[in-house]
C-alpha cells in the first residue's frame, strides 16, 4: 500500500472511531441532557478534524493554518457549513431527547444519527484534507 493509500485508511478508521464512540455515548439516555452532551460531541468532533489534519500532513493544526483555510475557503462557505453543522447537532438532540421516552429503541435510532452526523462532517472533513494533500504533494497522485 503506498503512502497515501495508508494515510486514507488510517482517516477511515479513525472518522470510523470516532463515530462510534459518539454513538454509544448519543445511546445513553440522558433525559433533560442532551443539549450539553452535544457541547461534548462537538469537542470530540474537533478532536477528529485535527487527528485527520494530523494524518495527511503530519502536523498539528494550528491556529494559522485554520485561517488561511477559512480565507481560501471564503466566510460564505465557512458560514454554510457552520450554520449546518450547528442545525445537525441541534436537530440529533432534539432526536435524543424525544427517543429517550422511546426506550431501547429510540436509543438505538439516536445512536445512528449522532453516528452518522459525525461519519459525515468527518468524511467531508477527509475530502477536504485528501484534496489539499494533493495540491501539495502532486507527485501522490502516481505513486
Amino acid at each position: 500500500m503506498n503512502r497515501l493509500g495508508k494515510k486514507r485508511l488510517d482517516v477511515a478508521l479513525a472518522i470510523a472511531g470516532y463515530a462510534t464512540g459518539g454513538a454509544a455515548a448519543a445511546a445513553a439516555p440522558t433525559p433533560g441532557f442532551e443539549l450539553p452532551k452535544q457541547v461534548l460531541f462537538t469537542a470530540s468532533d474537533i478532536l477528529m478534524y485535527g487527528s485527520i489534519w494530523r494524518t495527511y500532513f503530519e502536523e498539528d493544526l494550528s491556529e494559522k493554518h485554520l485561517l488561511d483555510m477559512l480565507a481560501e475557503l471564503g466566510i460564505v462557505t465557512i458560514a454554510a457549513c457552520g450554520t449546518a453543522y450547528l442545525v445537525g447537532r441541534a436537530s440529533t438532540a432534539l432526536i435524543c431527547e424525544i427517543s429517550d421516552w422511546a426506550g431501547p429503541l429510540g436509543w438505538g435510532v439516536a445512536a445512528v444519527v449522532s453516528g452518522s452526523l459525525a461519519g459525515l462532517s468527518g468524511m467531508a472533513w477527509a475530502v477536504y484534507c485528501d484534496r489539499r494533500y494533493h495540491e501539495l504533494h502532486p507527485a501522490s497522485l502516481s505513486a
